[in-house]
């Protein structure tokens, strides 16, 4: 998967709002009204005669209905949903749990859930569906048997990404001008602003998105990464890597012995569950790995790699990063 595979060479397969879950209501879902339509991030329009209202949702993608009171039916995640920083402040009694692990899905008891819409993140360099992906085992891909799938595209924007998924809980019934929305995206609004701010009191601050890993270091394409894109549109230096893998142009694969190929000043840490390694474990497993300066210096900050999906989750994440921006020292690299 994307954003996983570096981990599952480690592991083998092993939005909402972060900090407060107030992020999501615990409305009712609307009740069906049609005809409905909307406009997948494939560009293909989905219709249907009713208004969807018994969805089965990937992680992240649920927890963004939720946070405009659409409450899914059933929820696949890609690890355990108490540890999923998408799901673990939210409010998940009554949903069906159907998996908890990168590329399996209970089929059999997301049909007996009878949904009528599957919703997941449409990835350009897969073409394909959260959940769908090459890789996944081929049972779980049944799932697309059972439902329209829909998902706003992971393109080049975490703000136009929660902006997909507000317009899909629109059509589907949910009121997005409710005041404690609107709170979250000022919230979101103000920590953009102070993060412009730290950005331009450090304009030669040079960072890359890295993901250490037993195999190899992996530094992240931000091509292929609308946070990391997002950031770099408001002032951070992330840096480009130069030979994103041709096949899965997501990362740039480092052996350990050139694992100091960048020399950021510092390192935005691949925040998952996937690689819970603290910078100093990784420097004793690797001793390559304090070769880039930043990481010796301990100079690294936890990266929201992938998952981010709603205003409030973002405004917090920011909150971090613009922390970290202002202490950090922009001669490090040097």
């Amino acid at each position: 998967m994307r954003a996983w595979r570096p981990v599952l060479a480690v592991t083998a397969l092993s939005v909402v709002l972060a900090g407060c879950g107030s992020d999501s209501d615990t409305a009712d879902t609307p009740a069906a009204g049609g005809p409905w339509s909307f406009t997948d991030g494939s560009g293909q329009v989905v219709k249907a005669d009713k208004t969807p209202t018994r969805i089965i949702a990937h992680a992240g993608e649920a927890a963004a209905l939720m946070s405009f009171g659409i409450k899914p039916v059933g929820i696949f995640a890609d690890e355990s949903v108490k540890t999923d920083p998408n799901l673990r402040n939210l409010d998940l009694a009554g949903i069906e749990i159907l998996g908890e692990e990168w590329g399996k899905i209970d089929v059999e008891k997301a049909a007996a859930l009878r949904p009528d819409l599957i919703v997941g993140d449409w990835w350009p360099a897969e073409k394909a569906h959260s959940g769908l992906e090459e890789g996944v085992d081929e049972k779980s891909k049944k799932l697309a048997e059972l439902a329209p799938v829909v998902g706003v595209s992971q393109g080049k924007s975490i703000v136009a990404l929660a902006e997909g998924y507000e317009d899909l809980a629109e059509s589907l019934g949910a009121d997005v001008d409710k005041p404690e929305i609107a709170a979250h995206k000022k919230r979101f609004e103000e920590a953009v602003t102070a993060f412009k701010a730290a950005t331009a009191g450090k304009p030669g601050l040079t960072v890359a998105a890295m993901s250490p890993a037993d195999d190899k270091v992996y530094v992240a394409n931000p091509e292929y990464a609308p946070e990391l894109l997002d950031l770099q549109g408001w002032g951070l230096k992330v840096i480009n890597p130069g030979s994103p893998d041709p096949g899965f142009p997501y990362w740039e694969n480092l052996s350990w012995e050139n694992a100091d190929k960048y020399q950021p000043d510092l390192i935005l840490w691949d925040g998952r569950s996937f690689t819970p390694t603290a910078n100093a474990e990784w420097g004793k497993k690797q001793p390559t790995w304090f070769k880039i300066k930043a990481a010796k210096a301990g100079a690294t900050v936890s990266w929201p790699a992938f998952w981010l999906h709603t205003y409030g989750d973002f405004a917090t994440e920011l909150t971090t990063l613009t922390e970290a921006v202002k202490a950090a020292d922009p001669n490090v690299g040097s």
